[in-house]
């Protein structure tokens, strides 16, 4: 799902949407619900090249289209009976702060680096020691976007990032709720993608019978969505691993 940086009430019904970018590059649309009882930051680990810098990420405001998740699930057929109706670092002042952009209802910023944290305010930071536990992500790049505590849902947060390894979709779904590692986690997740002719098709994802022009609002999505192309699916429920998903 995501990493928080306080204790999270609940989050449910996480839907993140994957498309290669060009240029190394791939989109990610995140969008979930969630309850919080104070201001917080929800992290997302990218795989993006060493080295990538402060401006590498590319936020896109997709505020104007907050029903693009319910669009594409209007894109696969479901039987009549199972429809339902759509609904350790140097101190901060030794440190330029991180450029914070302003994207629809909410806040984002891109940390390079695990140490850049520290040019963040202090809610907006992972627990101290979090990514000691987690050595996969010591090279990783991390979105942060600001979440209000008198909000139980933001509208798709998106963005195009470079990426290590280009011939892989990432998604991120990692959970941290707690400020703690856990090997296994609660998933309720509705992943999308659509995907070129490299990646072939994948066991265990549903098509849509249907271009997706036919279902979603293209221009709306600035670049993210390929009208011309089919959508796939594929749902993650209960209790599962506590890793992120590569296609």
């Amino acid at each position: 799902m995501c990493c928080f940086t306080r204790p999270v009430e609940s989050v449910s019904a996480t839907k993140i949407f994957a498309r290669e970018a060009g240029a190394g590059k791939q989109f990610l649309v995140y969008s979930m619900n969630y309850r919080v009882g104070e201001d917080l930051a929800m992290v997302l680990p990218l795989p993006v090249p060493v080295g990538s810098k402060e401006d590498a990420v590319q936020f896109i405001d997709l505020h104007d289209y907050s029903d693009l998740f319910q669009d594409l699930q209007a894109g696969f057929p479901e039987p009549q009976a199972l429809r339902r109706p759509l609904s350790r670092s140097m101190p901060a002042t030794a440190m330029a702060p991180l450029a914070v952009v302003q994207v629809g209802s909410f806040e984002a910023s891109f940390v390079p680096q695990v140490k850049d944290f520290a040019r963040l305010d202090a809610r907006f930071r992972m627990p101290d020691g979090i990514w000691d536990k987690l050595p996969a992500y010591q090279k990783s790049g991390f979105a942060v976007f600001k979440l209000r505590k008198d909000a139980s849902s933001v509208h798709p947060m998106a963005f195009a990032f470079p990426r290590a390894d280009p011939s892989k979709l990432f998604f991120p779904t990692v959970h941290i709720h707690d400020g703690k590692v856990h090997d296994t986690a609660h998933f309720d997740h509705s992943l999308y993608c659509q995907v070129g002719s490299q990646y072939g098709k994948t066991a265990g994802w549903e098509e849509t019978p249907q271009l997706a022009s036919a279902f979603v609002k293209v221009a709306a999505t600035k670049g993210i969505v390929d009208g011309n192309a089919h959508c796939y699916r594929k749902t993650i429920r209960g209790n599962q691993k506590n890793q992120d998903t590569w296609l």
